[in-house]
């Protein structure tokens, strides 16, 4: 089935539910976020500055909330097969403040007054692994360093700013770090992932201290190969991935 026919069997579009998806990339280094620059309405001022959101959309009728997640950012990125996961909802009745905002829905929405309650999702993924695309009315997507944001579209800078909040949590219950560093890997680079998500440098022997007593990390008898410096013991996750 064509992805026309598909979204047919769907239904009509529901104005007032939307989902939006926060997805994280992890560079080694770096947390960035992937943003759209969303196309400017026809009548729009060329000048006028860039809007920037989370890729997000409104749901069908007869699509579950996670097929659309999945959906819109497909259309929005060109994304495809990212596990996201579900962390709020937003309903504030005054989501939509900005004149901009205001105008972009006039052009783009069949109901632009409608208000819309968003579920929110989040993920969080090597950059390397993903190479973003841009459809649907998404002129571009692109990663942003995580504190160089800007101010975006509605209340999407509260919805980052939240799920980033959700990820520090998350990366003391979740194994994070599986998505993140190869199969075999360093308690150094096991804290690079937590300082980097977690914006602070922790204090390396209180950090191993404590990963040594984790049961789902499991000390290899093994150690790095090819490096120029005295080679680190490696470590792998005990179970597979959370689904």
């Amino acid at each position: 089935m064509n992805t026309k026919a598909a979204l047919a069997n769907q239904g009509s579009v529901n104005p007032h539910v939307s989902v939006d998806c926060v997805i994280f990339g992890f560079d080694e280094d770096k947390l960035k976020v992937l943003l759209i620059e969303q196309e400017r309405p026809s009548h729009a001022d060329p000048g006028a500055p860039v809007r920037l959101a989370l890729p997000g959309d409104l749901v069908y009728e007869k699509e579950g909330l996670d097929e659309a997640a999945q959906r819109v950012l497909a259309e929005l990125t060109e994304l495809k097969g990212i596990f996201m996961q579900q962390f709020h909802a937003f309903g504030d009745p005054k989501r939509v403040q900005s004149e901009s905002d205001a105008e972009w829905l006039k052009t783009y929405r069949t109901e632009p007054e409608a208000r819309v309650i968003t579920i929110a999702y989040y993920s969080v993924v090597k950059m390397e692994d993903y190479d973003p695309g841009a459809g649907s009315f998404a002129r571009s997507s692109a990663w942003y360093d995580i504190h160089e944001i800007p101010p975006l579209a509605f209340d999407h800078n509260q919805i980052l700013n939240q799920a980033w909040d959700e990820l520090k949590d998350e990366l003391n219950h979740d194994r994070i770090g599986f998505d993140l560093l190869p199969k075999k890997f360093t308690l150094s680079q096991l804290q690079r992932v937590y300082e980097v998500i977690l914006d602070k440098k922790l204090d390396k022997r209180n950090f191993r201290k404590t990963v040594k007593k984790l049961e789902n990390i499991k000390p290899l008898d093994e150690k790095q190969t090819g490096v120029s410096h005295k080679p680190a013991q490696l470590f792998k996750f005990t179970q597979t991935k959370k689904k």
